[in-house]
């Protein structure tokens, strides 16, 4: 029985190793793909410093009453072009111009007592040239001559005092008119009205501003640039400009850096002369890009990104050219590349425009 046992177990042995000998182990063949590959590249790109403003006209002034006087009229608006010289706003005259010819008549009456005293000196001065030639002749007494030189010198006196009284009386109406010329507003140069805040009727006190006029021409952005970037800039230095609003980049240039900062901010003010342009405004927000150096960084084309919801991804070929989706964070994208801040290294292989295959295990038959 011991003998039919063992045959049967050898048997048995037999027949699985038949069976096991008869299966073929290889390995499933990888699935393959065709596509175009492009490869991650390390560029030196420009390191610039951000900062906004907002557009402002080169000269800008602030127009208001020198004297008190109500307003009579105010002949712009905002938006109105104006010329230099040209009048905005007419105050109440009526006692400006009182006191102006006040001061003319005073000036007249001084003239006058100035000609008769003109006429009294020339008297008595050409008297005493007589009594000069009777004294050489001995013919007048030297107590005569003493009251003709004294009345000569007092005539010259009251002529000296009416002729300082003329000057007296012209600075008064010189300052009459000076006042009287200060109810007529006028704008300091020609430019356009960007503010007004009076109208007819309204009391006008001195320093309170009345009308608004911004230099015509080209307009500049006042950037605030922080302490810790100032030192990159300077004067003359180019600057890429953005005005919200217009169609494209301004190229700027730096005329003036505010030499003290702000104690609250602990920016400095930096002034943008910004070229002419017709879709430029006063008061627009704007953004300055200034350089301050170089730094090194990887790009790879914007059509190798794959979007996976909310992630960006793409396919790196491994060093047997097999596929592989990883997840990348991206920078900002310059033209047609886009910078990689984290996920891959310079000099690796990517998959371009994927498009919706899945591609991830496969290997890729490089596309010419």
């Amino acid at each position: 029985m011991n003998r039919v046992l063992s045959g049967c177990l050898m048997a048995i042995s037999a027949a699985l190793a038949s069976c096991h000998g008869g299966e073929s182990a290889t390995p499933a063949a990888l699935q393959t793909a065709q596509a175009r590959v492009v490869e991650s590249r390390q560029l030196e790109v420009p390191l610039n410093v951000r900062s906004t403003g907002t557009v402002h006209a080169r000269e800008t002034a602030v127009v208001s009453a020198q004297t008190m006087g109500r307003i009579q009229q105010v002949l712009v608006r905002e938006g109105d072009s104006v010329r230099a010289g040209q009048t905005l706003a007419l105050l109440d005259d009526a006692a400006a111009r009182a006191s102006a010819d006040q001061a003319q008549a005073a000036v007249k009456a001084a003239q006058g007592q100035q000609a008769a005293a003109e006429t009294d000196a020339k008297l008595a001065a050409s008297t005493l040239d007589r009594y000069r030639q009777l004294q050489a002749e001995k013919s007048v007494s030297p107590q005569e001559m003493d009251e003709v030189t004294r009345r000569s010198e007092a005539a010259a006196d009251r002529l000296e005092a009416a002729r300082a009284q003329t000057g007296a009386a012209q600075a008064q109406e010189r300052g009459a008119r000076t006042m009287l010329g200060y109810a007529r507003l006028v704008a300091p140069f020609a430019g356009v009205v960007t503010a007004r805040t009076a109208d007819p009727g309204t009391l006008a006190t001195p320093g309170v501003p009345l009308l608004q006029v911004d230099r015509a021409g080209a307009l500049q952005l006042q950037a605030a640039v922080d302490e810790t970037a100032i030192a990159a800039v300077h004067k003359g230095m180019k600057v890429q400009v953005q005005i919200a609003g217009a169609s494209a980049n301004a190229p700027g240039t730096v005329s003036e850096i505010v030499p003290a900062a702000d104690p609250a901010s602990h920016s400095f003010a930096v002034k943008i002369d910004l070229p002419a342009s017709t879709q430029l405004r006063a008061g627009m927000y704007g953004t300055a890009e200034f350089a301050s150096g170089t730094r090194q960084a990887i790009f790879i084309p914007r059509s190798a990104v794959v979007s996976r919801g909310s992630l960006q991804c793409a396919y790196v070929l491994d060093a047997q050219g097999i596929a592989q989706l990883r997840y990348l964070t991206l920078g900002a994208a310059q033209g047609n590349l886009v910078e990689v801040l984290s996920g891959l290294s310079s000099g690796e292989k990517l998959v371009d425009a994927p498009a919706d295959r899945e591609l991830a295990g496969k290997r890729i038959e490089v596309q010419p």
